[in-house]
């Protein structure tokens, strides 16, 4: 007997806006398959506003209202049975965020939950990394976002240490990082991995997942230092107008792709990793997920 029904995440991050819809397909005694369906991103950019002054604006506010009466409407023709609305940095930092989400209930019924940084790398984790991952190896998990990044050391399939900081793309972008945030990045990364004697980093995110599907390289297949490095400075040859035109990046990535390697790479040179693997998850797939094992709680359409 087989049984497809549809699942939800909409992932209201600092830079764009996510709705994630997977078919959840049973069949008796098989594992259930997480299948992706449809992956709608809308770049609103949130943390421009909060992080330079602590709210979001009026414009924001009805452009993120306007994304999720579509997003209600794309979950309604396809028939999704649960989902789940997730908001990070961005929004639990605004003074107005709780209006904002009150707003967004009151004229879309969609209910979004703000989530801290500890809880965002737990649901992450929720992903099943495990199907992606050699038991054996040890990794540094690096989920880059605009607002923030969560790290998670696995070894041996298991979370030994987990930690958010407050450095993101659209942070980075408006200089707001102090160095101080970088030294206790640094120290945190090497404290935790020093035992280790070999480590790869697993790197989520839009940037990442753009700059592995520019390789080339087969699923499964990791990038190595070297190659991130030389991308890294190809980049920063370019103008941002000219990584549009003539890498054909979208504007709305061309800007955040250069602090997202940044953040990659020091990830990579403190834990020593040589490698950096992209399984192409990340808090949309993890909410799937832990709607499905109700390890969250969801609403139905």
């Amino acid at each position: 007997m087989l049984s497809i029904k549809k699942y939800a995440a909409i992932d209201i991050g600092s830079n764009a806006v996510r709705l994630l819809i997977s078919n959840i397909i049973e069949q008796k005694g098989k594992p259930v398959q997480f299948k992706k369906n449809s992956l709608v991103r809308v770049p609103i950019r949130l943390g421009a506003d909060v992080f330079v002054n602590n709210k979001i604006s009026k414009e924001n506010t009805q452009r993120l209202l306007d994304t999720m009466l579509a997003f209600k409407l794309l979950m309604k023709s396809h028939k999704v049975v649960k989902y789940k609305a997730c908001a990070t940095s961005a929004m639990r930092e605004s003074n107005n965020g709780k209006q904002v989400v009150d707003l967004i209930l009151k004229n879309s019924e969609i209910s979004i939950d703000v989530i801290g940084g500890e809880e965002e790398a737990a649901i992450i984790a929720a992903t099943d990394l495990n199907s992606y991952i050699d038991k054996s190896k040890t990794y540094l998990y690096v989920d880059v976002g605009g607002g923030s990044t969560e790290f998670t050391i696995i070894h041996e399939g298991v979370s030994e240490a987990s930690r958010s900081f407050k450095i993101g793309t659209v942070r980075l972008l408006n200089d707001m990082v102090s160095k101080e945030a970088w030294q206790e990045l640094e120290q945190w990364i090497k404290e935790n991995t020093k035992e280790y004697d070999k480590i790869s980093v697993l790197g989520s995110g839009g940037n990442i997942n753009k700059i592995f599907k520019i390789s080339g390289k087969a699923l499964g297949k990791p990038l190595t230092y070297f190659y991130l490095t030389s991308y890294y400075n190809l980049l920063q040859s370019y103008s941002y107008e000219e990584r549009i035109t003539e890498l054909d990046l979208n504007q709305d990535r061309a800007d955040v792709i250069i602090p997202a390697m940044r953040i990659y790479l020091s990830s990579m040179k403190w834990s020593g990793a040589k490698n950096i693997y992209v399984p192409k998850i990340g808090l949309a797939d993890g909410i799937i997920k832990s709607i499905y094992y109700q390890t969250v709680t969801s609403n139905t359409q």
